[in-house]
Formats: structure tokens, sequence, C-alpha cells
């Protein structure tokens, strides 16, 4: 997303986060092909049968929570963009009502310098965060995987976790701020309530989400918060339709700053991605298995 400008909901000219019903979604991450296989575990020096290779790092749960930590809980994942939202400008750029303004259904979203589009990152890392939160025993839904040819639109986005009875909602994205600039920052809601908007019951729980997400993505991949914009890693705003919108505790992550070398270098590895799902998925649990 583009630091500077806000479009369709999401931060930074070019994200845009919303919310649409969506079918839930508990299977495990799929790896795009290009990701390499773990290396195999070496063999004993004797006739003893070789062991199992170890699991790819793509669909390896970590982390301290018992796998039965989040049953009979449901959480809603929207990966920001939609890769075909490049094709549909038409489509993407109808004005929604977010209660306090009208904005774009969507946006395309950012990129790296060498073409790693924000859709593709946001998508890969809501995948892999949902392996591992299935594997404690979520319900996990996602807006979109990749199934559908654009959007959806923000309203849409936001709509889907009070259709899906999801206990938190986070919206996974990537910024397009200045070269200059690198590392990460959560943005929490604003109150707002205005026209169709009355978030005035999520803003102090998305806060305690936030905090448990800045603490546990920061942990899990050693990226510093943003250094070109938010404070300490946080930022609160009531312009996106993404947040305003929601009916339960709701934040998004900017996990860093594609257009910067360094931190494109992070977003395009596999292994770093697994670590931002990590990241994800731990704040998540945490919300969740803790008292406010």
């Amino acid at each position: 997303m583009g630091w500077q400008a806000v479009s369709g909901g999401t931060p930074a000219g070019s994200s845009a986060a919303a919310t649409t019903a969506a079918t839930a979604a508990t299977a495990t991450a799929q790896p795009t092909p290009a990701q390499p296989e773990a290396a195999p575990q070496s063999t004993a020096a004797t006739a003893a049968p070789a062991p199992t290779p170890a699991p790819t790092p793509d669909t390896t749960p970590t982390g301290p929570a018992s796998p039965a930590a989040l049953t009979g809980r449901t959480i809603l994942l929207d990966p920001g963009h939609n890769p075909g939202n490049f094709s549909h400008a038409t489509e993407i750029n109808r004005q929604v009502d977010i209660g306090n303004a009208r904005k774009e259904c969507d946006t395309t979203g950012t990129e790296t310098n060498s073409g790693y589009t924000e859709a593709e990152y946001t998508l890969d890392v809501t995948r892999r965060a949902r392996a591992i939160l299935a594997a404690r025993g979520a319900s996990v839904v996602l807006v979109q995987d990749g199934d559908r040819p654009w959007g959806p639109c923000i309203d849409e986005r936001a709509k889907a976790a009070a259709d899906a009875h999801a206990d938190v909602a986070l919206s996974v994205h990537g910024d397009g701020g200045p070269a200059s600039g690198s590392g990460f920052h959560v943005i929490l809601p604003a109150r707002v309530v205005a026209g169709k908007a009355d978030n005035s019951a999520i803003v102090e729980p998305s806060r305690r989400l936030g905090l448990l997400l800045r603490e546990q993505f920061h942990a899990a991949t050693g990226e510093p918060y943003a250094d070109y914009t938010a404070n300490d890693g946080l930022d609160t705003r009531s312009d996106l339709g993404g947040l305003n919108l929601s009916t339960v505790p709701k934040v998004f992550i900017e996990c860093g700053n594609m257009r910067n070398p360094t931190d494109a270098k992070r977003m395009t590895d596999p292994q770093w991605r697994q670590q931002a799902a990590q990241g994800i998925a731990d704040a998540l649990t945490a919300f969740l298995t803790t008292r406010g």
C-alpha cells in the first residue's frame, strides 16, 4: 500500500482492505511453486531405517500453543487486494459507503521493484497463517482465497467477519512507502460513529489485539517498527472501511515496505513469510486465549 494517500479503505494509496463473505478454509496453506523443499534429515550411520524427512517450512505449525488451544473459535483473515484487480479497474473503482466517507471498492495494491505484488504476498502469508491456526483447532475463514476474479469490495470484506460469526479478524498488507523507509506497523481502528458505521464496541479489544500483534510479529520476524510512518509501530485511523465497518475486533498489519530494498528482500523470501505468518498466528492465539 502507498503510505501517503488513502485508497479503498487501506493505507497508502495502493492497499485496500475490507471484508466480504468467504467460505471457511481450514486447509493447509499452499506454498507457491517456487518455494524450496526443506532439506531431509541426515540418516544414522547404522542399519536402522532412515528417519522421515523434515516437513517443509511452509506447513510446519510452531509455537507454544497446544493443538486444541483454539477449538471452537472462528478467525477471519483478510488478504489485502486481489491479483485479479489489475484487470478489473471499472469494478474496483466503484465508490462504496464506509460510514464517514465514500471510497473505492478496492485497489490493486503495491509491489516490489522486481514486480512481486502485494496481492501475491498477502495471499501467501494468509494461507500460511491459516495452516498454523487450523492446527491449533481454529475454524479459519478467508475473505478471498484466490478464488475470485477481483475484490471483494471493502464493505463486503468488513461484513464477512460478522457473517462468519468470527471472534476476531485481521487484514494482511504490505506497504508502498518511500524507498528510504523500512519496517512494519499495525493499524488500529479509531472510534467512528457515522452513517452506517459504528465500531464503538470493537475499539478497545482491537487495541489489545494490535499490541499483541506488534509484539508477536516483531518477535517472530525481527522486523523493526516502521521508521517512515506511524508511532512505535502503531497507527490509529478513521479512514479505512475495513475498520470503520467491522463489528468484531480487527486490525490491519503492514508487514513491511515493499518499495524498500531490505524489506522487499525479506518479503520475497518464503522462509521469512513463514515467520510473518507465525507472528500473526501467535498474536491471534494470544488474543483468544488470554484475558484482556
